[in-house]
């Protein structure tokens, strides 16, 4: 089975992404994709709490996720790719040219530099401007906060 979502999600491992996603899609493994939280076992055991046992998850950094992403496209599983930035997303993009054909941007809070979006989606023009740059290289950008609303496609987040 493929990756089924890839994910820029703020909040990372919560109800939403387990709960919004994880059982419309069937997940078996979500995959977090985060250099500090791939380096510190605490918060990597607190995010497994969050998800029922049916659905494994995986801790890893950019570095190590980009070329694994074929293997997880390819793989038995039903992976979500979950990242809590744009800039990580892009990173794996770089790393594997590609390792991505859509992204999903769900919850991206307010921030220094944002602007509202969406109710659910702030971005500042330089996190705008990598959406752009991601979508230029034929990754399909668009944004989704829960499988029943309305996908938003890039173009009309400008």
């Amino acid at each position: 089975m493929p990756i089924v979502l890839c994910r820029v999600d703020d909040r990372l491992v919560h109800g939403q992404v387990v709960v919004g996603w994880g059982r419309p899609l069937d997940l078996s493994r979500i995959v977090l994709v985060d250099e500090e939280v791939s380096a510190s076992p605490w918060e990597q055991e607190l995010y497994r709490m969050a998800a029922p046992p049916e659905i494994a998850v995986e801790f890893t950094s950019p570095a190590d996720a980009a070329p694994r992403l074929a293997g997880w496209e390819s793989g038995r599983e039903r992976v979500l790719v979950l990242v809590g930035a744009i800039a990580t997303a892009a990173e794996l993009l770089r790393r594997a040219p590609d390792g991505l054909r859509r992204l999903n941007l769900g919850g991206i809070h307010a921030g220094p530099g944002r602007r509202e979006r969406l109710r659910y989606l702030y971005l500042s023009d330089e996190e705008f401007a990598m959406l752009e740059g991601m979508a230029r290289q034929g990754v399909e950008v668009s944004a989704q906060d829960v499988p029943t609303s309305r996908v938003v496609p890039l173009k009309e987040l400008g």
